[in-house]
């Protein structure tokens, strides 16, 4: 069955891009933003420079066993120090967006706002006017998991309501330092992961993985009402006079139903509704999905009247991560209540003799470009419509110190994967989804959170035993011929 419903699908995405479809720039709209994606921690390096404070990666990833090759993000790729080498790269490529996060401890190295670090505000100053001056919009993600560590030990991190207001102090200070230049900003990265593997399965920091209580509905709370609060206070003091628009990036795979009956139908919208109806039913609508009230019972917190108003609507768009999809199966479970259990479904990716696509090298990741215009024509027609940002797709290679540098830089899959999304894209603006952009995850090779630095998911490989030195990969330079229309211009599609 699992082999017939794969056929079906690439039947009908063959149907919409046949072979030697020459994809271009010119399928796209012409103010389409295309821009590279990366994370502070990931990075900058430059743990204990510039007055920055220790965050919860910085503890977590000194945890023996934690990190898969025991390393950790002290240096990363020293972006803190080379940001205008990237820079450079990022123009040179053509894209016209960058899109990085601000640590929270570089701002404030405690958390609590008290006095702010004026060398961090300097850091992230030059960086945004050095973008600009290089034509490449600054689009800033306040919050990608790297809270700061005092926040974490002194009151529990999210699972605390304080966190909101601390949160708040921190986003107003970004968007009164830099807002006069940053027009796109992005709240809270993934809160998806920081709820499940950071206070559920303990992947990722702070860690914690008491599997039957409620801490992950309550981190994802946390999260959802800072982010409206920080939208609140920028729509009230910065917007008007500023110019910018203010979103969440959510994240989600897409879950195809395996077969047509209704309990494999039903179970696949539970998956949907357990990653992303999570964090935007209660924006569109003012509650969590009605199929995770009914299943997480009271381990669910409610929202009262003023956090329904504080978070209704507080998105002037939508950010999307996606990398994947997986067929899902309606699957009985009465006696076990984890996150993952009450959904009661199977997600499958590989089967006896078939998989759903080609495997990059994380074990969840497989590539199924048809899954994203899926994805954009549910979030469409479930939102009525919401304008909405691709704030990262991409894939991964597995570093390998014994291939040659041609072979590493030679990433033909991710050529093909980035040709494939992009491709979903069109057709999903075609359709009349409102996408308004796309970031290619990652610029760089980066430190990669518990899997270290043995995955790659950069357009630009970093040697990290010669010194950092940046080689662009083939995927770069598709890139750059797609950007440039050179691909159109010579009636090739390289």
């Amino acid at each position: 069955m699992e082999n017939e419903r794969k056929t079906l699908m690439e039947e009908e995405w063959n149907s919409m891009f046949p072979t030697g479809h020459q994809l271009s720039r010119a399928h796209f709209p012409p103010n389409f933003l295309f821009g590279v994606a990366t994370s502070a921690y990931q990075v900058e390096g430059a743990a204990n420079e510039g007055g920055r404070g220790p965050s919860i990666w910085d503890a977590f990833a000194r945890k023996e066993g934690k990190i898969k090759d025991g390393k950790n993000g002290d240096i990363a790729i020293d972006q803190y120090h080379r940001y205008k080498e990237d820079v450079d790269l990022i123009a040179k490529l053509g894209f016209g967006a960058y899109r990085f996060s601000i640590s929270w401890s570089r701002i404030y190295p405690d958390g609590l706002g008290t006095e702010v670090n004026k060398e961090g505000i300097m850091y992230y100053n030059n960086l945004i006017n050095y973008l600009l001056e290089k034509g490449i919009e600054p689009c800033v993600t306040l919050y990608h998991w790297d809270l700061p560590l005092h926040l974490d030990e002194s009151m529990g991190g999210w699972l605390s309501d304080s966190i909101i207001t601390y949160f708040a102090i921190y986003a107003e200070t970004c968007f009164a330092n830099f807002g006069d230049r940053v027009k796109m900003w992005m709240t809270i990265n993934e809160p998806l992961q920081t709820a499940v593997n950071g206070y559920f399965t303990g992947a990722n920091a702070p860690g914690r993985c008491d599997r039957q209580s409620a801490e992950p509905y309550l981190a994802a709370h946390h999260q959802l009402l800072a982010h409206a609060e920080a939208v609140s206070i920028y729509r009230a003091k910065f917007k008007d006079l500023q110019g910018g628009e203010i979103g969440l990036v959510v994240d989600c795979g897409w879950a195809e139903a395996l077969t047509d009956k209704e309990e494999d139908l039903t179970a696949a919208a539970r998956v949907v509704d357990f990653e992303l109806g999570w964090y935007l039913d209660p924006i569109f609508f003012g509650e969590y999905p009605k199929s995770m009230q009914e299943r997480v019972g009271d381990k669910l917190p409610v929202f009262s009247q003023k956090d329904k108003e504080l978070l209704r609507y507080s998105v002037d768009f939508i950010g999307l991560n996606h990398y994947t999809t997986r067929f899902v199966s309606h699957w009985t479970n009465k006696e076990e209540s984890d996150y993952y259990r009450v959904q009661e479904a199977t997600r499958i990716a590989e089967w006896e003799n078939g998989r759903i696509g080609e495997k990059a090298a994380s074990s969840w990741l497989y590539v199924v470009p048809w899954g994203l215009r899926k994805i954009l024509n549910y979030i469409a027609q479930k939102y009525n419509n919401p304008p909405i940002y691709i704030t990262e797709n991409g894939m991964d290679d597995e570093d390998n110190d014994a291939s040659p540098l041609h072979e590493m830089l030679d990433d033909k899959l991710r050529v093909a994967y980035y040709k494939g999304y992009l491709a979903s894209v069109s057709l999903a603006v075609k359709d009349g989804v409102d996408v308004k952009g796309y970031f290619a995850w990652s610029l760089v090779d980066n430190f990669e959170w518990p899997l270290g630095y043995t995955k790659r998911f950069g357009l630009i490989y970093i040697d990290y035993k010669n010194g950092l030195t940046r080689h662009p990969k083939s995927s770069a330079y598709w890139f750059m011929k797609f950007l440039k229309g050179e691909d159109k211009k010579n009636g090739k599609d390289d």
